[in-house]
């Protein structure tokens, strides 16, 4: 996270589509995607595993507008277990590289509709954005010769990293927006609240309950959340340190949000990697295990172009 996505030299630094489309090693989306396909594995029997139980009561379902929008049949037995089959085995071939274009995206289908199901029985939890925009968005890179040893970069992976991160980014935003909006648009409502309070006595567990006694200072927390929530956004123009920083902050926030309410947002820190020098990996695998690493193939020289210097 500390350096720059984009080399200095390219035509593109500094306009519109340069920012929206930053030069960057394919390897980091090669280990990205690696990551994230083994995440949906854990995700389907951790987290979002509740689409087959949930199959068996129909009279319970109420489609998101998603769903009705696309006409999406409502949720059966076959259904879920054949979602769940395309899931695992689509994640397995993710994870070998094969077809990467069309696994992907079937992944992607499949992973969309399981948690829309699983979102049709009760709220929505946004910490599925970010991943889900993933899974959309990183297939379009297509194959990477060489995959997280590649030394090819490309506009088309930095643009498929920064649709990630403005995923990221927009599950703080919208939630402020989210909170303005349910309070008729009076931004003090939420922050001047007792939620927090009220979300620390119904989970009677964990690190809240020692500030049940000291509402105020869950006023201020709530505050300094609604702030941060707000200025997120800055992330999508910081470099170097001033990232890092930033990406400490939130998953410190994650955290002490665990910590304290028994809350996790799993899905969106393993997001916040679309951020780092996932490309460095294998060179520092390389330099510590030479004997365990395989050749790295030397792609052609006119698909080395402009090399990136590396966030």
């Amino acid at each position: 996270m500390a350096g720059d996505a984009v080399s200095a030299r390219s035509p593109r630094r500094g306009s519109v589509v340069g920012w929206f489309a930053p030069v960057v090693p394919e390897a980091r989306v090669a280990v990205l995607r690696s990551v994230l396909y083994a995440f949906v594995l854990l995700d389907v029997h951790l987290i979002i595993r509740s689409p087959i139980p949930l199959s068996r009561h129909p009279e319970l379902y109420r489609p998101l507008d998603l769903a009705v929008l696309l006409h999406l049949p409502p949720p059966s037995l076959p259904l879920t277990w054949t979602l769940y089959v395309v899931l695992v085995l689509g994640c397995l071939a993710g994870l070998a590289g094969r077809a990467p274009r069309l696994v992907g995206w079937v992944v992607a289908a499949a992973f969309t509709w399981w948690v829309g199901i699983a979102f049709s029985y009760g709220k929505v939890d946004h910490d599925h954005l970010a991943l889900v925009v993933a899974l959309w968005v990183l297939p379009s890179v297509g194959a990477v010769p060489g995959g997280r040893w590649s030394r090819r970069a490309s506009a088309q992976g930095g643009w498929a990293l920064r649709c990630v991160q403005i995923g990221v980014v927009s599950t703080y935003f919208l939630s402020a927006v989210v909170k303005t909006r349910n309070a008729a648009w009076d931004p003090t409502t939420w922050p001047e609240s007792y939620i927090l309070l009220w979300a620390v006595v119904r989970r009677p567990h964990g690190l809240g309950q020692l500030l049940i006694p000291h509402p105020v200072v869950l006023q201020v927390m709530q505050w300094f959340s609604m702030a941060a929530e707000v200025s997120s956004v800055v992330v999508l123009w910081l470099r170097g340190w001033a990232l890092l920083h930033a990406a400490l902050f939130w998953l410190g926030f994650h955290v002490f949000t665990a910590a304290m309410l028994y809350i996790h947002f799993a899905p969106t820190v393993v997001c916040w990697l679309a951020f780092a020098p996932l490309e460095r990996l294998a060179p520092w695998w390389r330099a510590r295990h030479p004997l365990l690493v395989p050749p790295v193939p030397v792609p052609p020289r006119a698909a080395l172009g402009r090399q990136p210097a590396g966030r």
